[in-house]
C-alpha cells in the first residue's frame, strides 16, 4: 500500500509538471534512467517501470563508470548490469575513457561533467529525456549550500523539474521514501563509501545540517523542497516581467550615440531604474547568468550600477557593464591575438588592491581583504581558524616580489607556519594527507618557488601579523559544489 502512495505522487507529480510526456506529437517519448545502482536510482528505475504502460515512454537506463573508486565502481557497475538484465531494461554503459583521457587527479566536478557529457551523448544518438534521480532531499541540500553563499530568488528555486532534456521525476520523494520503496519492493541497491566522508561540503549538508533540522522538525526536508517549488514559481513570474522590461527599453547602439564598437547591447536607464526592485534584479541576473555565475553579489552590483546611473562594472575580464549619459550597456572587449596570450585561469597576477576574487578550475574561488584595523580588535571577531589565514601585507611585499596565485609547479617549496625548515610542497601534501585529486587544484599563494599560502593550510613561518603590523592581509577560500 505504501508503495501504490509514492507511485501515486509521482504520478500526480509527473502529469503537473508535463514531464513524461512526448514533446512533438505522434512521438513515443525515449526515456533513458540515469541509474547509479544507489536506492535513489534503483527506486527511480522501477517507479518509471511501473508508470510505463500508462504514459507509453520508450524506456531504457544508463550508468556512468567514472573509474574514480577502483573496484567499488566496477561493483556498481556489475550490479545494476545484472538488475538491468533482470527487469527486461536495456542498458547503456558509458567508462570514462570514452569520452577522452580522464585527468590525473579527477576529482566529483569533473565526474559531474562527465556524467552530463555522457547523457548528453545519449540524446544526440536519438535519447529524448534523461530522467535523473534527484530527490527532496538533493533540493534541501542545494537550497542550503546556496543561502549559505549568498543567492537570489533564483537560485533558491533549486532544482528545477526540468531542464533542457533533463527530468526529475522523484522530486517530490524523500530518500527516506526511495529507500521505503525499494524495501517493499525487494529492490537491492548499492551504496557509495564517499558519501560518507566529510570531504565534501554536500555531505557535511547531508550528514549535520539536515538531521539537525529535522530534529527540530520532522518535515524539514519536505518543508525545503516545498520553498524551492515556490521560489520557483516566483522566479519564474519575475523572469517574464525581465524580459519585458528589457524588451522595452531595448536600443539600438547608434540610436543612443554610443560608438564604441565594443557596445554590443544598450538599453535606456529610464525604465531599468523605475521597476520594482524584484524585477529589476531578475532582469540583472538574466543579464549576468550568460556571462558568468550569477552570483546575488554580481546581480545586485549591476542594480547598484543602474540606480546610481554612471560608472561601470567588470563582470569577466572581457565583458563589462557601463551607465552613463542615461543609458546602460554592455560592453566585450576583443579576444587577445594568440602572441599576446592572457594569464590563465590557474595564474593569477596578486594585486589584492585592486582586485578581491580570484576564480579556480573545480569551483575554487580565492578572496583576498586587506584592512588596517587594529590587530588585537581584529582577531577579536575573527574564529581562531581564521588566524592562519591572516599576514602582514607589508612584510610580503618587502621580503617577496612578483606575487602570483595560481596552482602548484614542480620545484614548489613551503614552510608552514611552526616550522623551521622549508619542504617541497609535494612532500607537505602527502604528510598533510591532501587528496590526490585535489592537488593540482588547490590555489596558493607564491613567489617564484616559495609557496607563501596554500589554500586550507594558511600562510608560511614568518608572515603572521603581530603587534607591529599596519596592514593585515585576510584570504578566505571556498569550494562551490553545485548540483543540478
Amino acid at each position: 500500500m505504501e508503495n501504490e502512495t509514492i507511485l501515486a505522487r509521482v504520478r500526480e507529480y509527473c502529469l503537473r509538471e508535463a514531464l513524461l510526456t512526448p514533446g512533438a506529437p505522434l512521438h513515443e517519448l525515449h526515456l533513458a534512467a540515469a541509474v547509479s545502482g544507489g536506492a535513489d536510482s534503483m527506486a527511480l528505475l522501477r517507479i518509471l517501470l511501473a508508470l510505463q504502460p500508462e504514459f507509453g515512454f520508450v524506456l531504457s537506463a544508463c550508468h556512468v563508470n567514472h573509474g574514480l573508486r577502483g573496484e567499488s565502481a566496477h561493483r556498481d557497475e556489475a550490479f545494476v548490469r545484472a538488475e538491468c538484465a533482470r527487469l527486461g531494461v536495456p542498458l547503456r554503459v558509458f567508462h570514462a575513457e570514452e569520452l577522452g583521457p580522464v585527468p590525473e587527479h579527477a576529482g566529483e566536478d569533473w565526474a559531474r561533467r562527465l556524467r552530463y557529457a555522457c547523457f548528453a551523448r545519449l540524446c544526440r544518438e536519438g535519447i529524448d529525456a534523461v530522467a535523473t534521480a534527484h530527490t527532496a532531499n538533493d533540493q534541501a541540500e542545494t537550497l542550503l549550500l546556496r543561502l549559505a553563499r549568498g543567492t537570489g530568488m533564483h537560485g533558491a528555486a533549486g532544482i528545477r523539474p526540468r531542464r533542457g532534456p533533463y527530468l526529475r521525476p522523484l522530486l517530490p520523494l524523500t530518500r527516506q521514501d526511495t529507500e521505503s520503496f525499494c524495501r517493499a519492493a525487494g529492490q537491492r541497491w548499492v551504496t557509495d563509501e564517499t558519501n560518507e566522508t566529510d570531504a565534501y561540503a554536500r555531505n557535511r549538508v547531508r550528514r549535520a545540517a539536515l538531521p539537525a533540522l529535522q530534529s527540530t522538525n520532522g518535515a524539514a526536508v519536505e518543508n525545503l523542497a516545498r520553498f524551492c517549488e515556490k521560489a520557483a514559481r516566483a522566479d519564474d513570474y519575475f523572469a517574464r516581467k525581465a524580459q519585458e522590461l528589457l524588451s522595452a527599453a531595448r536600443l539600438d547602439g547608434t540610436q543612443a550615440g554610443i560608438r564604441a564598437p565594443d557596445a554590443c547591447r544598450v538599453w535606456r536607464l529610464g525604465p531599468l531604474s523605475a521597476a520594482d526592485a524584484p524585477v529589476l534584479e531578475a532582469a540583472m541576473h538574466s543579464l549576468t547568468a550568460p556571462v558568468r555565475d550569477a552570483e546575488e553579489k554580481y546581480v545586485q552590483l549591476l542594480c547598484a550600477l543602474v540606480r546610481r546611473g554612471s560608472g561601470a562594472v567588470q563582470l569577466t575580464g572581457r565583458v563589462r557593464f557601463c551607465a552613463g549619459n542615461g543609458f546602460f550597456w554592455q560592453e566585450e572587449v576583443p579576444e587577445l591575438p594568440q602572441r599576446q596570450t592572457a594569464p590563465q585561469p590557474e595564474s593569477w597576477p596578486f594585486v589584492p588592491e585592486k582586485q578581491a576574487e580570484y576564480g579556480f578550475a573545480g569551483g575554487w574561488k580565492v578572496t583576498a581583504e586587506l584592512f588596517t584595523a587594529d590587530f588585537e580588535e581584529k582577531i577579536q571577531v575573527v574564529h581562531k581558524k581564521d588566524l592562519k589565514n591572516q599576514a602582514d601585507y607589508a612584510r610580503i611585499t618587502t621580503l617577496y616580489a612578483g606575487l602570483v596565485l595560481r596552482t602548484r609547479q614542480p620545484g614548489d617549496v613551503y614552510r608552514p607556519a611552526g616550522r623551521s625548515v622549508h619542504n617541497r610542497l609535494r612532500k607537505w601534501m602527502n604528510e598533510a594527507g591532501i587528496p590526490a585529486q585535489m592537488r593540482d587544484q588547490l590555489p596558493l599563494l607564491a613567489a617564484g618557488s616559495e609557496v607563501l599560502w596554500v589554500c586550507g593550510a594558511g600562510f608560511a613561518e614568518g608572515l603572521a601579523p603581530d603587534e607591529g603590523t599596519a596592514q593585515v592581509l585576510q584570504m578566505e577560500m571556498e569550494h562551490r559544489e553545485e548540483l543540478s
